[in-house]
Protein backbone atom coordinates (compact mmCIF):
# COMPACT_ATOMS: atom_id res chain seq x y z
CA UNK A 1 0.00 0.00 0.00
CA UNK A 2 1.54 3.17 -0.80
CA UNK A 3 1.78 6.04 1.77
CA UNK A 4 0.11 8.93 -0.81
CA UNK A 5 -0.83 12.06 1.28
CA UNK A 6 -2.31 14.72 -0.53
CA UNK A 7 -0.24 18.18 -0.50
CA UNK A 8 0.82 21.09 -2.38
CA UNK A 9 3.90 20.88 -4.64
CA UNK A 10 6.96 22.34 -4.19
CA UNK A 11 8.42 21.66 -7.64
CA UNK A 12 5.33 21.29 -9.98
CA UNK A 13 3.87 24.97 -8.93
CA UNK A 14 3.14 28.12 -10.78
CA UNK A 15 1.04 30.00 -7.91
CA UNK A 16 0.67 27.70 -4.68
CA UNK A 17 1.40 24.28 -5.87
CA UNK A 18 -2.46 23.24 -5.63
CA UNK A 19 -2.55 22.22 -9.04
CA UNK A 20 0.72 20.30 -9.07
CA UNK A 21 0.15 18.47 -6.30
CA UNK A 22 -3.66 16.84 -7.22
CA UNK A 23 -1.83 16.36 -10.57
CA UNK A 24 0.92 14.05 -8.11
CA UNK A 25 -1.32 12.45 -6.46
CA UNK A 26 -3.75 11.30 -9.14
CA UNK A 27 -0.59 11.08 -11.73
CA UNK A 28 -1.93 13.28 -14.08
CA UNK A 29 -0.24 16.56 -16.00
CA UNK A 30 -0.23 19.24 -14.19
CA UNK A 31 -1.28 21.30 -17.00
CA UNK A 32 -4.07 19.71 -17.34
CA UNK A 33 -5.63 20.50 -13.99
CA UNK A 34 -5.02 23.69 -14.61
CA UNK A 35 -6.84 24.11 -17.86
CA UNK A 36 -9.57 22.18 -15.69
CA UNK A 37 -9.79 25.17 -13.34
CA UNK A 38 -9.50 27.93 -15.54
CA UNK A 39 -12.40 26.33 -16.85
CA UNK A 40 -14.23 26.03 -14.58
CA UNK A 41 -13.65 29.77 -13.15
CA UNK A 42 -14.46 30.80 -17.20
CA UNK A 43 -17.45 28.92 -17.18
CA UNK A 44 -18.91 30.66 -14.03
CA UNK A 45 -18.26 27.61 -11.39
CA UNK A 46 -16.23 28.70 -8.43
CA UNK A 47 -12.86 27.81 -9.82
CA UNK A 48 -11.17 30.74 -8.02
CA UNK A 49 -12.85 29.76 -4.88
CA UNK A 50 -11.95 26.25 -4.49
CA UNK A 51 -8.21 27.20 -5.68
CA UNK A 52 -8.30 29.33 -2.48
CA UNK A 53 -9.93 26.86 -0.26
CA UNK A 54 -7.48 23.76 -1.95
CA UNK A 55 -4.83 26.21 -0.88
CA UNK A 56 -5.51 27.23 2.83
CA UNK A 57 -6.65 22.58 3.31
CA UNK A 58 -3.78 20.89 1.36
CA UNK A 59 -0.85 20.67 3.40
CA UNK A 60 3.00 22.07 1.71
CA UNK A 61 4.81 19.45 0.46
CA UNK A 62 7.03 17.85 3.44
CA UNK A 63 5.03 20.07 6.08
CA UNK A 64 2.58 18.47 8.76
CA UNK A 65 -0.46 20.82 8.60
CA UNK A 66 -1.82 23.04 6.42
CA UNK A 67 -1.83 26.93 6.47
CA UNK A 68 -5.60 27.11 7.85
CA UNK A 69 -4.55 24.70 10.70
CA UNK A 70 -2.03 26.74 11.17
CA UNK A 71 -3.64 29.88 11.05
CA UNK A 72 -6.16 28.49 13.60
CA UNK A 73 -3.48 26.98 15.78
CA UNK A 74 -2.26 30.42 16.19
CA UNK A 75 -5.58 32.03 17.02
CA UNK A 76 -5.92 29.69 19.49
CA UNK A 77 -2.21 30.25 21.34
CA UNK A 78 -1.01 26.64 20.70
CA UNK A 79 2.43 26.53 18.74
CA UNK A 80 1.73 25.77 14.97
CA UNK A 81 4.85 23.22 14.79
Amino acid sequence: MSNKRFQRSSDKRLLAGVCGGIAEYFGWEPNIVRIVFVALTLLGFSGVFVYILAWLIMPAQGEQRSLLEQIIRNFQGKPSQ
